[in-house]
């Protein structure tokens, strides 16, 4: 997905508050944000992705500020949040709620009820965002999930016959979130957890995966090997490379992995779980603001 005009003003947005995250001192601040305010203006274009030059505005912070985790305090917050809130909306799914578990309707597939039931967990957690005050991240985690595009069932088809998935993983605190999803994936294929390998943003990372002592849980967890928002392949390890190549098909997490992978040819095994929260990709996906979409392409 290419760039719309409106997202300059999302990532000069983003300029601002990740250098004010990074240092508490003004003229370093300063500093930060005319450096990426500079690669903003020289390489804005809407025939670019977004995710690339906010990949260059993150490092440009963190080398100004020498802060290697400016969002750092906000992951440990959002990861609280989560951590707190996933047990009690897994009950709340399995004891009834019927946007959730699909209870009142006769369950010919206990499997793929489970596997619809888990994705729908999933992507509540994807309310999580930077722009949000943790208080109106879980006040949208609460909400039932509806999803705009459904393709719930199609994936489960294709997952029974895979023998591989790689899951992109998004936010950190997704990950209590998406770990009972990958346990029940496991059941049909083997799943590669994939997260950053160092931070950028409020993204999961490994040393993140590694202090929840989940990393064991996820089974095997690979590393991206570039910090940034989505992948930007061109920078990818030649192990992510491989993963990805080799994958029967890829569960992408979030809006930066839909705004990269959307720019690959349809091949039927990307599945894209996200909650759309800027209006270009809402526009993009042909959904209100806000809306949640389980598509695959």
């Amino acid at each position: 997905m290419k760039m719309a005009p409106d997202c300059y003003e999302c990532l000069r947005r983003l300029t601002y508050q990740a250098a004010g995250l990074a240092t508490h001192d003004a003229s370093l601040k300063q500093g930060a944000i005319r450096e990426a305010i500079k690669i903003l203006d020289e390489e804005f274009s809407c025939n670019q992705l977004s995710i690339v030059i906010a990949t260059k505005i993150h490092k440009a912070v963190r080398e100004v500020t020498r802060n290697p985790d400016p969002y750092r305090a906000m992951k440990e917050r959002e990861m609280l949040l989560a951590r707190q809130l996933c047990p009690e909306l897994t009950l709340q799914s399995e004891t009834g709620n019927p946007d959730l578990s699909g209870r009142g309707r006769r369950r010919a597939d206990p499997y793929e009820d489970e596997l619809c039931q888990h994705l729908k967990l999933a992507a509540a957690a994807n309310a999580i965002d930077f722009f949000r005050e943790t208080c109106s991240s879980e006040e949208y985690m609460r909400k039932p999930v509806s999803f705009a595009v459904d393709d719930s069932k199609r994936f489960v088809a294709k997952l029974r016959d895979a023998r591989k998935v790689l899951y992109l993983a998004d936010n950190a605190g997704e990950l209590y979130f998406d770990l009972p999803l990958v346990k029940l994936m496991r059941q049909a294929a083997r799943v590669v957890y994939a997260v950053k390998p160092s931070p950028v943003q409020n993204d999961l990372t490994l040393e993140d995966v590694r202090r929840t002592g989940l990393e064991n849980e996820f089974g095997e967890v690979v590393s991206t090997g570039i910090a940034s928002p989505g992948v930007v392949f061109s920078l990818a390890s030649a192990r992510f490379k491989r993963e990805f190549e080799s994958a029967d098909l890829v569960f992408a997490k979030g809006m930066g992995h839909y705004e990269a992978l959307s720019e690959l040819p349809p091949e039927g095994r990307v599945f894209y779980c996200l909650m759309a929260k800027c209006q270009p990709v809402a526009d993009s996906l042909g959904v209100e603001i806000n809306s949640y979409v389980a598509m695959l392409r």
